[in-house]
C-alpha cells in the first residue's frame, strides 16, 4: 500500500503547495476539501508541470499526459484514505514517477520484441526541422543524452533539476533513500556530462 495512504478516516484540512512552494491550498472550514474541490484545485496548479515532469522522463508527451490524468484520477479515489492530505503533490508526484517507470519498462519489452516499434521510435524522436538553430540543438543533444541514462539516475536527474525538489522529496517521489538519490544523482551527472562531451 501506498505510505501516503490509510485504510479509513476522514481527509484532514489541506494547506497544500505550488510546485514552487508556495501556498496553493487551504481549506476555510474544518471539515476539509472534498475530492473533487482538491483535485480540481490541484490539477489547475500543478497538471502542466507534472506532464513537463513524465514527458522528460519518458520522451512520450501523449504518455506522459495520460500517466499524469491517472494519477489525478487515482488520487480521487484515495483522497479519503490519505494519511496526510498536505502531500497530495507529494502523493501525485510519486505516482507519477512510478507509473512512468512501468511505462519505461513495457516499452523496453516492445521494442525487445517488435523492430518495428523500435524503428518507429527513434523515427519519432529525430530532431526536427528547427532543429538548426543552436538553442534547439543544444536542448535536443542535452535530451537525447538523458534519454540513454539508467532509468533511476535521469529520474533524480530530472526531480532535481527541473523539479527543484529537494532531497527528501526526490527520495519520497523514488521510493529510495536519499544516500541513493545522492549516488543516482552524482553518476547520472557523470554520465551526462560524458554523452555531451562525446557530441561536443
Amino acid at each position: 500500500m501506498c505510505p501516503f495512504v490509510r485504510r479509513t478516516g476522514v481527509a484532514p484540512r489541506i494547506a497544500d503547495a505550488t510546485w514552487d512552494g508556495r501556498p496553493m491550498l487551504a481549506a476555510d472550514n474544518a471539515t476539509g476539501w472534498t475530492a473533487d474541490e482538491a483535485v480540481t484545485r490541484l490539477f489547475a496548479a500543478h497538471y502542466r508541470p507534472l506532464v513537463r515532469l513524465a514527458t522528460l522522463l519518458l520522451t512520450d508527451s501523449g504518455r506522459a499526459e495520460e500517466i499524469v490524468s491517472d494519477a489525478y484520477v487515482a488520487l480521487h479515489g484515495s483522497w479519503r484514505r490519505l494519511h496526510d492530505t498536505d502531500k497530495a503533490l507529494a502523493y501525485l508526484r510519486a505516482i507519477v514517477v512510478n507509473r512512468s517507470r512501468s511505462a519505461l519498462r513495457h516499452r523496453r519489452v516492445v521494442e525487445r520484441h517488435a523492430t518495428t516499434v523500435a524503428m518507429a521510435e527513434a523515427t519519432a524522436t529525430a530532431p526536427s526541422a528547427e532543429a538548426g538553430a543552436l538553442d534547439r540543438l543544444r536542448y535536443d543533444i542535452v535530451l537525447a543524452a538523458l534519454a540513454e541514462l539508467p532509468a533511476r539516475q535521469r529520474e533524480a536527474l530530472v526531480l532535481r533539476y527541473y523539479g527543484d525538489l529537494s532531497e527528501v522529496e526526490i527520495a519520497e517521489a523514488m521510493g529510495c533513500s536519499r544516500g541513493a538519490v545522492k549516488s543516482h544523482t552524482a553518476r547520472g551527472m557523470a554520465a551526462l556530462r560524458t554523452r555531451m562531451e562525446q557530441w561536443a
